[in-house]
């Protein structure tokens, strides 16, 4: 697989990574073992770059993802990130974020996180104070890059100037393509990498979308506004079009999903995520399907203002 490059600081990572939240919270029941098959699946194709988060589980999506890649991890790189609590509050204190990357790395079962991020801003922290613990762990040898999630332009800035962010992370699919647009002129000026979760919309353009009544009770998609009553049909019938569309280029819906992002911008990486090994390997052979500008065009036609309804909770 082709690589791209995270920031100035020299984190180079294969151009779609995994994401690996399902395997722990999210999506309903998880097998383990076919999560640890899909990872390495992953691992084998080509994929070298790894998303995960305290919060994935509290621990156990980490625990999951250093037990799946044990035996390459001198081949990889393993992201992870702290600053949520349990109670759905946010805590970037620096004595909670030390406490945090040492349960990090036991979970992961490894001596250095290679890129921690900050899962959202705190507004009780200061984005330099942040940075400022973030770079005495990198001092540690703890952690090698820093990355910021979910922030805005304003924290980007001020954390970027006390210790160097390697990658921003944030929610962006052909279902969200706006919100992150105010982003890239600052990712571009400083030299920051941009890795997009949810790229397949949180599985709205995975090829297998459903509606909110055959997802468990725990699914979060139960409350995503996309899977609304009064907006799932117009969404659902977007997904179509563009299904319709990638069927036409010999490409699966989310493999023109994914290759629309990789088009956007050289230093974009998408994350997508699954717990099916198969799905892992269809995803990664969307780096292989070449858009065309008119190619572009026409999906921006299809669906010019993203999802119907905004990718927040209703």
């Amino acid at each position: 697989m082709q690589t791209r490059k995270l920031g100035d600081q020299g984190l180079v990572v294969s151009a779609i990574g995994y994401g690996a939240m399902g395997t722990a919270t999210g999506y309903g029941p998880a097998d383990d073992d076919r999560s640890v098959a899909a990872v390495r699946r992953a691992h084998d194709l080509g994929t070298t770059h790894f998303d995960t988060a305290e919060m994935y589980g509290w621990g156990e999506g980490e625990k999951l993802l250093g037990r799946a890649l044990a035996p390459v991890r001198d081949e990889v790189t393993i992201a992870t990130k702290f600053g949520l609590t349990r109670e759905g509050g946010r805590d970037s204190r620096p004595d909670h974020v030390r406490a945090v990357v040492d349960n990090s790395l036991r979970h992961l079962g490894t001596d250095t996180i290679d890129l921690l991020y900050q899962h959202a801003p705190d507004p009780d922290v200061p984005a330099e104070d942040v940075a400022g613990v973030v770079a005495e762990l990198v001092a540690a040898g703890k952690v090698r890059y820093f990355g910021l999630s979910n922030a805005d332009e304003d924290t980007v800035r001020r954390a970027h100037a006390v210790h160097p962010v390697s990658a921003l992370q944030e929610e962006y699919s052909v279902f969200a393509p706006h919100d992150v647009a105010p982003l890239l002129p600052v990712a571009e000026e400083l030299g920051i990498g941009l890795v997009a979760y949810s790229p397949l919309a949180r599985g709205f353009l995975s090829g297998a979308v459903t509606s909110r009544e055959h997802y468990t009770a725990d699914d979060f998609r139960q409350r995503l506004a996309w899977w609304s009553p009064a907006h799932y049909d117009a969404n659902a019938a977007l997904a179509g079009e563009l299904a319709a569309f990638a069927e036409s280029k010999g490409a699966t819906l989310a493999q023109l999903a994914l290759a629309w992002l990789l088009a956007q911008k050289e230093y974009v990486v998408p994350i997508p995520g699954s717990r099916d090994p198969e799905r892992v390997a269809a995803n990664i052979a969307a780096e292989g399907l070449d858009l065309t500008a008119r190619d572009l065009v026409r999906i921006a036609e299809i669906v010019p203002a993203g999802g119907v309804g905004g990718r927040r909770r209703e």
